[in-house]
């Protein structure tokens, strides 16, 4: 059987054996009404039957009786990306195999690529010199799934593949006997998955949301990351000398446990613990990394010469086991475990460690200490010309230091603007400084600021508790950021994030608090610290603003000698989301973009270097789509050996869930960052002429985004009524509320909602309107209209920038599903307004689909991508039974019936749905 033929008979295997588990544990009545909803589905998608005859099946259905519907659909997505990730991971390695190019995402085809475009050592050593790529984990509130599900679903892929390889190999006597062994364990299997709940009973606190965090750590992580950290370090050394430094360019980061932008849970506490589990994670990966190297290297010094340096540290192992008398290294490596221990005991807790042996040993004090000791190993191995035992697992371990510390990943702390300066409007007040500092203008804000920040004096009293209890959980998270900081070394809080920044003074604000806990050391007129204070520019007017609002920083000589410090390196965060939602798909791209392009001047007039930090979501609508080509759609110099990237939710599992698959993602970023910073990869002739067009489409798709989102009046109910939006918030989905206030605009809606609750009507609305009434206006009719369609399918070609814009939009689009829509339409108790929106819904998704395939060629949504398509088409029946028990359970919840299996249902089908879209948050 060929590698193709494996996928649908896998998707088809699998869901046999569900299907029979499902008979065993529920009965015939239940596989029925299961099978038929399939069978039903399946028709549907052939075209083959109306929509109608899936809702007759569910209409005031029991709502007991649709759980285990909701599994069983549910399960058969979780199947079907099982069988999809095991296919194209199999068919990679074959690609591999049989000796085919290395396709682009791969550090093999990036070496090639700056091979043949001859880079220089000299372009390879300044890029390296601030390289940096970080993909950052932040929560999502429809990725609840436990790691018992996680673990099953990793055993039963192991089974799988261990399936393909007794199928592809010759037959003989044992063959059928193994096969049916396999069936067996993957039934088992299957067995405790069905009976195993997807989701907790209780909402989630942030406290699991650190710990689902950290789950990808243990289960990819912590391997690839050091891994393709050694790769770079290796390939880069091999193709341009010794002017290569030592490198960590992947080091990850994380936003679970110190976002406390609108979220009232995050506390100090919740930040300690996010901290503290983050270290005891690489402490103890530490720990068994050096056991398993105590075990290996069993050298003797009768047979192998050591240095001096081994010798001490192996006086100092306090190993005193006879038969190691002669084996320098295990006793030196015991030592040095002891200390790791040590460590542990002493940053995590006495509890966190068994026995007491570790005892006698003291803690190492910091990554630097640690480091000093693996040297000696190195040293001592070269010494003796064993490089192959160094550059195994003890480069491994080294490179492992070098990405994590004792830190595992860099924690931001973000917070928005308008409570940074209630904070320091009490703060002042209380301190006297000025007694109402919010009302003083933007000027007189700087000047107050400036001053506080040139004098070490604290604001705070010593232990005083006399503030409002919002200002105080500030106060706390600050100076547990600082204590962590001390505890684990700078790299644990190195960024500071300001959400909707708008001025100077917006930047400013979270300095004075960062000063105050001593993460800035004031000293006049030159300050100094670790942490990066970053605005996040989000809207598009903030988008528009940024450049002006930096330079304006930057004039300041405070503020500038910070960042001479700090290596005279800004960070900038972009919001995708936010921006997607004030002005839609197209204007928000085109305003990240135009933004970029701003920045990146205004740091070339002031010798200002950029990293920009991508908080990019899940769903296209959020910024998301391939990694990859999306780094590479940056403008010219925004990309100068370093990213940020935030991953989130469901995304996170599909991209980190496995080693094999968190290889190639990290890959896919590394690749993307050093390509987009040593070659040429932008392809236009006349950039201003683009920029024209680009400005115009941006336009006339705003004013159509605006005239449904912001200025139709009964816009608002329609989009309550007609998805899941309540009931995100209501259902204890998620740590985080789902709005920033408590009204019902738009703006003050968090991003995660606004895009989670489209997708899950399969309307989604975020990832396209707009685009077909701007393409359509634009090209308009005449004489011109051939050639400016011409001058679109030109761009598209050429461009990564508008090819990236396109596809993503079709990949959004292929997934939407209109018949489902009108089903959620019925929701809305405006009949009239109900239908008049949908009417334009609908009206611009077919606009936006006609004027796609004309600008790009295509005949459908997918022509670019066929995995994707393949993928749509696999698992598109399987969601169509889940969106309709949805609509049947809000109707029922909202009329009132408050009963569990109602809200549990609805729960469910959020989570099965993400499950199943795989980006929709």
């Amino acid at each position: 059987m060929s590698a193709p033929d494996h996928l649908q008979e896998d998707i088809r295997y699998l869901g046999r054996i569900l299907g029979n588990v499902i008979a065993e544990q529920e009965g015939r009545e239940v596989f029925d009404l299961v099978e038929g909803a399939r069978q039903t589905a399946f028709e549907i998608a052939r075209g083959e039957a109306g929509m109608d005859a899936l809702v007759s099946k569910f209409r005031n259905i029991d709502p007991k009786r649709t759980t285990p519907i909701i599994r069983a659909f549910s399960h058969f997505a979780l199947m079907t990306n099982l069988a999809e990730d095991l296919h194209d991971e199999t068919t990679r390695q074959r690609a591999l195999d049989s000796g085919e190019p290395s396709p682009d995402s791969t550090l093999a085809a990036t070496w090639a690529k700056l091979a043949d475009a001859r880079v220089t050592a000299t372009e390879v050593q300044d890029t390296l010199r601030r390289a940096l790529v970080a993909p950052v984990l932040t929560a999502h509130p429809t990725e609840t799934r436990r790691r018992t599900v996680f673990d099953a679903q990793k055993v039963i892929s192991e089974l799988m593949a261990a399936r393909h390889q007794i199928i592809e190999a010759p037959e003989n006597a044992r063959t059928a006997s193994r096969l049916a062994e396999l069936d067996r364990q993957i039934h088992r299997r299957m067995t405790i998955l069905w009976q195993t709940a997807l989701i907790r009973m209780s909402r989630p606190r942030i406290e699991d949301e650190i710990e689902v965090g950290l789950r990808y750590y243990k289960l990819s992580l912590l391997e690839e990351i050091p891994r393709i950290n050694q790769d770079v370090f290796e390939a880069l050394r091999e193709a341009y000398g010794e002017v290569v430094p030592e490198l960590a360019i992947l080091r990850p980061g994380s936003w679970i446990g110190g976002d406390h932008d609108g979220n009232p849970f995050v506390t100090a506490e919740t930040l300690r613990y996010a901290t503290t589990r983050a270290s005891a994670t690489a402490l103890k990966y530490y720990v068994s990394q050096l056991h398993a190297l105590e075990h290996e290297l069993s050298l003797s010094d009768r047979l192998s010469d050591v240095t001096v340096d081994l010798v001490a540290l192996a006086t100092k192992g306090h190993d005193d086991v006879p038969n190691r008398v002669d084996e320098p290294y295990r006793r030196a490596i015991h030592g040095m475990r002891g200390r790791m221990c040590a460590t542990i005991a002493h940053l995590i807790g006495p509890d966190e460690v068994e026995g007491t042996w570790h005892e006698s040993f003291e803690p190492y004090t910091g990554a630097e200490d640690f480091a000093v000791d693996l040297k000696i190993i190195d040293e001592s191995l070269r010494f003796s010309h064993d490089e192959t035992i160094a550059e195994d697992r003890l480069a491994t371990i080294r490179a492992a230091l070098g990405s994590f510390g004792f830190h595992l990943y860099s924690m931001d702390l973000r917070q928005n603007s308008e409570s940074f300066e209630q904070v320091l409007s009490e703060v002042f007040s209380i301190a006297q400084v000025h007694p109402d500092y919010a009302s003083l203008n933007e000027a007189e804000k700087v000047e107050v600021l400036t001053r506080e920040l040139q004098t070490p004096r604290p604001l705070v009293p010593r232990n005083y508790r006399g503030f409002s209890e919002p200002v105080q959980r500030e106060l706390d998270i600050f100076a547990e950021a600082a204590a962590a900081s001390a505890k684990f070394g700078p790299e644990m809080i190195p960024h500071c994030i300001i959400s909707m920044a708008e001025s100077v003074s917006d930047i400013l604000e979270p300095m004075v608090l960062l000063k105050e806990v001593g993460l800035i050391r004031a000293a006049g007129d030159t300050p100094s610290g670790e942490v990066d204070v970053i605005p996040l520019f989000e809207t598009i007017g903030d988008l528009q603003a940024g450049a002006a609002i930096l330079r304006e920083l930057w004039q300041l000589p405070l503020y500038r000698a910070y960042l001479a410090q700090r290596g005279d390196t800004q960070e900038v965060m972009l919001g995708y989301s936010d921006s997607n939602k004030d002005g839609g798909y197209f204007a928000a791209n085109w305003a990240l973009y135009d933004a970029e392009m701003a920045l990146v001047g205004a740091g070339k007039e002031d010798d200002i270097s950029l990293r920009l930090f991508h908080g990019r979501g899940g769903t296209v609508g959020r910024g998301g789509g391939p990694s990859y080509e999306a780094i590479l759609a940056q403008p010219k110099g925004a990309v100068t050996g370093s990213v940020r990237i935030t991953e989130q939710g469901e995304i996170i599992s599909a991209k980190y869930g496995s080693r094999e698959t968190a290889r190639r993602n990290l890959e896919a970023l590394v690749s993307a960052t050093l390509e987009a910073s040593l070659l040429p990869v932008d392809g236009l002739n006349k950039p201003e002429r683009v920029y024209e067009i680009m400005g115009e489409l941006a336009e006339l798709s705003q004013t159509k985004y605006s005239s449904l989102v912001h200025e139709d009046p009964g816009f608002i109910n329609y989009f309550t009524q007609s998805t899941p939006l309540q009931e995100i918030g209501s259902l204890n989905i998620g740590s985080r509320p789902s709005s920033r206030k408590q009204t019902e605009a738009v703006e003050d809606l968090r991003a995660i909602p606004w895009v989670l609750s489209w997708s899950q009507s399969r309307v989604m609305l975020p990832g396209w309107f707009g685009v077909g009434t701007a393409l359509s206006q634009w090209i308009g009719e005449g004489p011109d209209a051939e050639h400016r369609l011409e001058e679109l399918r030109h761009l598209y070609e050429v461009w990564p920038f508008f090819g990236s814009v396109m596809s993503n939009m079709a990949q959004v689009m292929s997934k939407a599903e209109m018949r489902l829509a009108s089903l959620y339409a019925e929701l809305v108790d405006d009949s009239e307004t109900s239908q008049r929106i949908y009417s334009v819904i609908t009206a611009e998704f077919e606009l936006t689909r006609e004027m796609f395939f004309q600008v790009t060629g295509s005949e459908h949504l997918l022509a670019d991508n066929p995995m994707l398509a393949r993928s749509v088409r696999s698992r598109f029946p399987y969601l169509l039974p889940l969106n309709v028990i949805q609509v049947e359970l809000l109707r029922r919840y909202r009329a009132g019936d408050e009963r569990e299996a109602v809200s549990r249902g609805i729960q469910l089908t959020m989570n099965g749905l993400s499950t199943a879209l795989r980006n929709s948050g």
